[in-house]
């Protein structure tokens, strides 16, 4: 029934187009993804706007995996997302974003909570296309195996993990039923290590849902050499290949490094003017799922992927418009 089911965090992402003056103001690390609470969040939005004068470039439906769940719908695929929001203007919006994209969730309006309120990704793009990432989770942090749709699990072809969830215990719950039941079912299960600073303080949760059973693993180069403690993508591929079967590892606009179980290849990347990377790895992620439940080998699924990813970070935003999805597929 489903290609690709998805669990993980409800966001509604915001970017702002920042200085890397506004970001040591803040005192936030360039590049990685920081948690914040809610006051944290109001100050930081106080700073960009109030003091700094930033406006809001584009606002959109986020969240690490429901990036990649959208990514497998708009290229032809079929793809269910489990999440939580409040039962507010966020969760509204996110979920409307979510139908209109023809991804189908666990969620209607008897299920969602009016107590809490629904997670925010603010987004900060420096003049060389890096992004800086906060989050408040909200009712997201909160995500559990109640959220899970286990006839779906059980008739999808891939489950897809996302990395972040390593935060919530009750996430992580969720996260090891699932895991369980498409392995159960025939499926197969695939985990992105989404960030460098989630490598390095959730290493031994991500060891252990290795030891546990993962098919696929997503990573960068830098989250690839962080939880192996290696200094080189290629022995980062040979200390990943000890516990998982199948492995991604993306090297930015070099391209990506892919072993299918069997042997390894390096695909190169496309050439593009990079205005913002924001979700380049959850698109990479949703085009090389697609293209391997469509038939395509990893070298093919990879051109594809590295494809869309290009696509992607030539225009603001963590998802493709329709023209750009058009042009792809052309």
């Amino acid at each position: 029934m489903f290609d690709v089911y998805g669990i993980g965090n409800a966001l509604v992402d915001t970017e702002y187009e920042v200085t890397d003056e506004l970001l040591i103001a803040a005192s936030l690390p360039k590049g990685q993804m920081t948690l914040m609470n809610r006051q944290e969040r109001e100050q930081l939005i106080n700073l960009l706007e109030r003091d700094h004068n930033h406006k809001v470039v584009k606002q959109a439906g986020g969240g690490s995996a429901a990036n990649t769940l959208v990514a497998v719908a708009q290229l032809g695929g079929r793809g269910f997302y489990s999440c939580k929001v409040a039962a507010d203007v966020i969760g509204d919006f996110f979920l409307e974003d979510l139908n209109s994209a023809g991804v189908k969730t666990n969620l209607d309006e008897t299920e969602r909570s009016s107590d809490g309120t629904s997670g925010q990704c603010v987004s900060m793009i420096t003049p060389d296309a890096e992004r800086t990432m906060t989050t408040h989770l909200g009712i997201s942090e909160t995500l559990s195996p109640s959220e899970l749709d286990r006839d779906a699990l059980t008739k999808s072809t891939y489950l897809y993990i996302e990395g972040y969830l390593v935060t919530s215990p009750t996430a992580m719950d969720a996260v090891r039923e699932a895991q369980h039941i498409v392995r159960a079912a025939g499926g197969k299960v695939s985990i992105t290590l989404s960030d460098m600073s989630m490598v390095q303080r959730f290493g031994d949760i991500f060891t252990d849902l290795f030891d546990t059973g993962i098919d696929l693993i997503f990573c960068n180069e830098e989250e690839a050499m962080g939880w192996t403690q290696t200094s080189s993508r290629s022995d980062a591929l040979h200390r990943l290949r000890a516990v998982c079967q199948q492995i991604v590892i993306t090297c930015g606009s070099d391209g990506a490094l892919v072993y299918d179980g069997s042997g390894e290849v390096f695909v190169p990347g496309v050439p593009i003017n990079a205005v913002d990377t924001t979700g380049a790895g959850d698109m990479f992620a949703g085009a090389f799922l697609y293209g391997i439940t469509a038939g395509l080998n990893f070298e093919g699924a990879a051109t594809l992927a590295n494809r869309a990813a290009s696509q992607l970070v030539s225009a603001f935003g963590a998802r493709l418009e329709k023209s750009r999805v058009d042009t792809l597929l052309a």
